[in-house]
C-alpha cells in the first residue's frame, strides 16, 4: 500500500520535524521545515529530477510529524533523531566521537596534567579540542619536558616513597616526595596554562626575568634551568605552530565525489593551527556540497564547544538558522564566514586541499576493499558477496584481566560504532574457549533481543578448538546462515601462511599469500587483536594501580603514607609481618593484623 498523497493537504504550515517510514516501519528519512506542508509536498512533485529523492518517495508508507514553536527547535530535534535513528536517506556523520582535551586539575595541592576525553566532571582547566589523541599526547609531552608537571593518577601519587622513572628522565619534578615546593610547582602550572592559552611570549618574558634574578643571586643552577626552558619555548614557536589571527576558529571544507564526500575540520586555537580531522559522512537523498555541510554542522557541533568563528569554503543551507542555534548554545555570537582574504582564506584553501586528497584516498581504499570482499566470495564459493564481517579475539596475561573484542567491517571499512569489548568474568583464568563462548553468547543474545545485524562472515582468532567453542555458542543462541572461519597462524606463524578452519571441514584452507581475500581476513583479524589487547591493558592497569591499602578499613591517607614511608614502599608493606607493621606509628596490633590479612588472603 503506497503513501496517500492526498493526506498532505492536512499537514500544518507551522515549523516542525517530519519522519518518513517504509512498509516495514523502518525510518527512511528525518527532516526539518519552517513550513511542514510545503516541505513534505516537495518530495512528491512530478517535476522532481533527483534520482535519490524519487527513490525515497517510492518507498514512503507513512509520515509522522512533530510541530515545534520555532525552526531552531526543529533543528535541534532533527539532529537528535538523526543521531539516534541513523536513517538510510539522511546524511549521517559516522565518526561522532567526543574529542580529546588537555586537562590540568586545580583541586590538588600539586595539580595533574592529563589527557581527557568525555564529560568534563573533574574540577580544573580543559584546553582543546584537539584533532586527535596523538596531537594531545604530543602537546602533553612538550609540557612535561618544559614545565615538569606530573601526569600520574592520584592513587599512584599518594603511594610514592621515592621518585618514579618520570623524574629520572627529567619529565617530572617529583612533588610526590617533596622534591619541589608547592609555590614553585604552582608557578610551573601557571606557566603551562599560559602556554596553552597561547601566551607563550608572556611565559618567555617571565622566565627571562626569573633567569636574570637567579643569576644575580648566584643561583646558577636555577638560571640554567630557565635558560633551557626559554630555548625550548622559542624553538616551539618557530617550528610547531602556524600563527595567524588571534582567537579560536574552526575551518571547514567539503569535497564531493562519486557516492562519497569528505568534510575536513581544521582546528585554530589562540591563533595556532593544531591540525585537522577528516570526516566521511554517509550520503543520503541530498548530495550537494551546501546540503552536506548543512547536515554536518549541527551533528558535529550541537552539544560540543563551538568557536566564535566557523570559516567555510562556500555556501551552506540554513546559514542564519545554524548561527542562531550555535549562538544560543554558547551564549555568544557565532558566525559562519566564507573568508575573502588574509590568513582565514589561506586556511580554507588548505582545508580544501586536504578534503580533496582525503576523499581521493578514501575512494581508492573503498575500491580496494570492495574488491577484497568480492575476492572472499570467490575464495569460499559463496552465493553473494558478503556485506558485513565480524571478528572476535581474546586477550589476557596468564589469565589476568581477560577481555574479548568484537570488531565489525563492511564494504566501506571499519564500523567502529558497532565495536564491542567484553570483560570476561566467572571463567577459569586462561580458558580461552570459555572466554570466547561467553563473549559470543553476550554479543548475539543482545543482537537477537534488539533485532540487530547478524554478520555474513564471522572470523574467530584461533584454530579448531576456538572454532568448536564458537560453533557451540552460535548454536546455543540460534545464530546460523553465516560463514564461520577460524583464523590460525599456522606452524610457521608467519603472515601469509594462515590456516583457515571452516565448520564441517576436516582440513584447513590455505589461501595464497597475495590473495585479496586473505588480506581482508588479516586486516580484520589484526584490528580485532589490537582492540582486544588495548582493552586488556587498560583493565589490567586499572586493577594494578588500585592499592589494596585503600580498601582496608581504618587505613586513611595519613596511615597509608606512614606505612609507605616507614617500610619503604608498597612491596615492603606486603612483605612485612604483623609485628613489623605494628611498629609503624599510628598502627595498632589489631590494625596490623587486618593489614596483614588483607594482603595474604589475596595470595600476595
Amino acid at each position: 500500500m503506497a503513501f496517500d498523497v492526498a493526506t498532505l493537504k492536512t499537514l500544518p504550515t507551522s515549523p516542525g520535524v517530519y519522519r518518513m517510514f517504509d512498509a516495514k516501519g523502518d525510518i527512511l528519512y528525518v527532516g526539518k521545515a519552517s513550513n511542514l506542508r510545503s516541505r513534505v509536498r516537495s518530495y512528491f512533485r512530478a517535476s522532481e529530477t533527483s534520482i535519490k529523492t524519487r527513490a525515497l518517495a517510492a518507498l514512503i508508507e507513512r509520515i509522522d510529524i512533530t510541530v515545534t514553536h520555532t525552526e531552531t527547535e526543529a533543528l535541534l530535534l532533527e539532529n537528535n533523531l538523526i543521531k539516534s535513528s541513523r536513517p538510510r536517506f539522511n546524511i549521517v556523520l559516522r565518526d561522532d566521537k567526543s574529542y580529546p582535551f588537555v586537562f590540568i586539575s586545580t583541586a590538588q595541592e600539586f595539580p595533574r596534567l592529563a589527557f581527557h576525553r568525555g564529560a568534563k566532571q573533574e574540577e580544573g582547566r580543559y584546553f582543546g579540542p584537539f584533532p586527535s589523541a596523538s596531537s594531545v599526547r604530543e602537546s602533553m609531552n612538550l609540557l612535561q619536558k618544559i614545565f615538569l608537571l606530573r601526569q600520574c593518577e592520584d592513587s599512584f601519587f599518594k603511594n610514592r616513597s621515592r621518585p618514579c622513572l618520570q623524574y629520572q628522565i627529567k619529565r617530572c619534578s617529583a612533588p610526590c616526595v617533596g622534591f619541589i615546593e608547592s609555590e614553585r610547582y604552582r608557578d610551573d602550572v601557571q606557566h603551562a596554562v599560559m602556554f596553552l592559552e597561547g601566551r607563550s611570549r608572556n611565559v618567555i618574558d617571565d622566565m627571562v626575568r626569573r633567569m636574570e634574578s637567579a643569576s644575580t643571586e648566584l643561583n646558577y643552577e636555577a638560571a640554567a634551568l630557565y635558560r633551557d626552558r626559554i630555548a625550548t619555548l622559542k624553538s616551539v614557536q618557530q617550528r610547531q605552530y602556524i600563527v595567524g589571527d588571534s582567537g579560536d576558529a574552526d575551518v571547514l571544507a567539503v569535497a564531493v565525489g562519486k557516492d562519497a564526500a569528505c568534510v575536513v575540520v581544521v582546528f585554530i586555537r589562540n591563533g595556532a593551527n593544531l591540525g585537522s580531522k577528516s570526516f566521511f559522512p554517509s550520503l543520503g537523498a541530498e548530495g550537494a556540497p551546501e546540503d552536506i555541510l548543512a547536515a554536518f554542522l549541527p551533528q558535529y557541533y550541537l552539544g560540543k564547544p563551538v568557536p566564535e568563528r566557523l570559516y567555510i569554503n562556500g555556501k551552506v543551507a540554513d546559514r542564519s538558522l545554524l548561527e542562531e542555534a550555535f549562538s544560543e548554545q554558547t551564549g555568544k555570537k557565532t558566525r559562519l564566514i566564507t573568508p575573502q582574504r588574509g590568513a582565514p582564506k589561506h586556511w580554507v584553501k588548505m582545508a580544501e586541499a586536504n578534503a580533496q586528497e582525503s576523499l581521493r584516498r578514501r575512494l581508492a581504499e573503498r575500491q580496494s576493499l570492495t574488491e577484497r570482499f568480492d575476492a572472499l566470495r570467490i575464495a569460499f564459493n559463496l552465493d553473494a558477496t558478503p556485506e558485513r564481517i565480524e571478528c572476535f579475539d581474546v586477550s589476557h596475561t596468564f589469565g589476568e584481566a581477560t577481555v574479548a573484542s568484537c570488531v565489525v567491517f563492511d564494504t566501506a571499512g571499519p564500523v567502529k560504532s558497532d565495536y564491542r569489548r567484553f570483560n570476561i568474568e566467572n571463567v577459569t583464568p586462561g580458558d580461552d574457549y570459555g572466554a570466547l563462548s561467553q563473549a559470543l553468547m553476550r554479543r548475539y543474545r543482545g543482537v537477537k533481543e534488539k533485532e540487530g545485524k547478524i554478520p555474513d562472515v564471522l572470523l574467530i582468532d584461533g584454530g579448531k578448538g576456538q572454532l568448536s567453542a564458537a560453533s557451540a555458542a552460535l548454536k546455543e543462541t540460534q545464530v546460523d546462515d553465516l560463514l564461520l572461519i577460524g583464523v590460525a597462524k599456522g606452524p610457521s606463524r608467519k603472515a601469509g601462511r594462515e590456516q583457515l578452519f571452516l565448520s564441517g571441514s576436516a582440513r584447513p584452507t590455505i589461501l595464497p599469500a597475495d590473495s585479496p581475500a586473505l588480506h581482508l581476513i588479516q586486516q580484520v583479524r589484526d584490528e580485532a587483536h589490537r582492540f582486544a589487547i588495548t582493552g586488556h591493558r587498560a583493565r589490567r592497569s586499572k586493577a594494578r594501580t588500585t592499592s589494596v591499602l585503600e580498601d582496608i578499613p581504618g587505613v586513611g591517607d595519613k596511615r597509608r603514607q606512614m606505612l609507605l614511608k616507614n617500610l619503604g614502599g608498597l612491596r615492603e608493606v606486603m612483605r612485612a609481618g604483623v609485628e613489623e607493621l605494628a611498629r609503624v606509628p599510628g598502627i595498632s596490633q589489631e590494625l596490623a593484623q587486618r593489614i596483614y590479612d588483607a594482603f595474604h588472603e589475596q595470595g600476595n
